[in-house]
């Protein structure tokens, strides 16, 4: 069994969160919500000029084999909204390609569950652990279940 685990990150600090509510918060907020240890969904507000989700991992269309599970991903997009948003918490300076090689996308071919996991970094494994990495590289503190995973 994977790791799973929904975050709220308020600008300040992250919580536990329950993933089918939305956060009612003035500021900026981020949430990561990890599923199985195999796909993770970032929401995020203000959005401008992405959606307001990105997945990494592996996207709902691919994890589920279903093209309805989620919207079609355009992560140049996703990666200019997350830029965006971190500007808005006024801190370091992210960019767009700081971040696209993180989020996945639309790619079959790209994932195997059944794919022999020995000679993989974690990161190719575990998403908590390639979650640890994306929210360094948007200069995030990471919530300490992630640390501990």
């Amino acid at each position: 069994m994977g790791f799973f685990g929904t975050y709220l990150y308020d600008g300040d600090k992250w919580t536990p969160h329950d993933n089918d509510v939305r956060p009612d918060l003035a500021g900026p907020w981020l949430t990561v919500d990890i599923h199985d240890s195999d796909i993770a969904t970032i929401s995020y507000s203000p959005a401008d000029p992405g959606t307001g989700v990105a997945y990494i991992g592996v996207t709902p269309r691919i994890y589920f084999g279903d093209e309805t599970a989620s919207a079609p991903t355009d992560v140049a997009r996703e990666a200019e909204g997350l830029a965006a948003w971190r500007e808005e918490l006024g801190a370091s300076a992210v960019t767009s390609d700081d971040l696209v090689d993180f989020l996945a996308e639309d790619e079959a071919e790209d994932w195997d569950s059944d794919e022999d996991s020995d000679d993989l970094a974690d990161t190719e494994v575990f998403v908590e652990a390639k979650v640890v990495e994306f929210l360094t590289a948007l200069s995030l503190p990471v919530p300490d279940d992630l640390l501990r995973s």
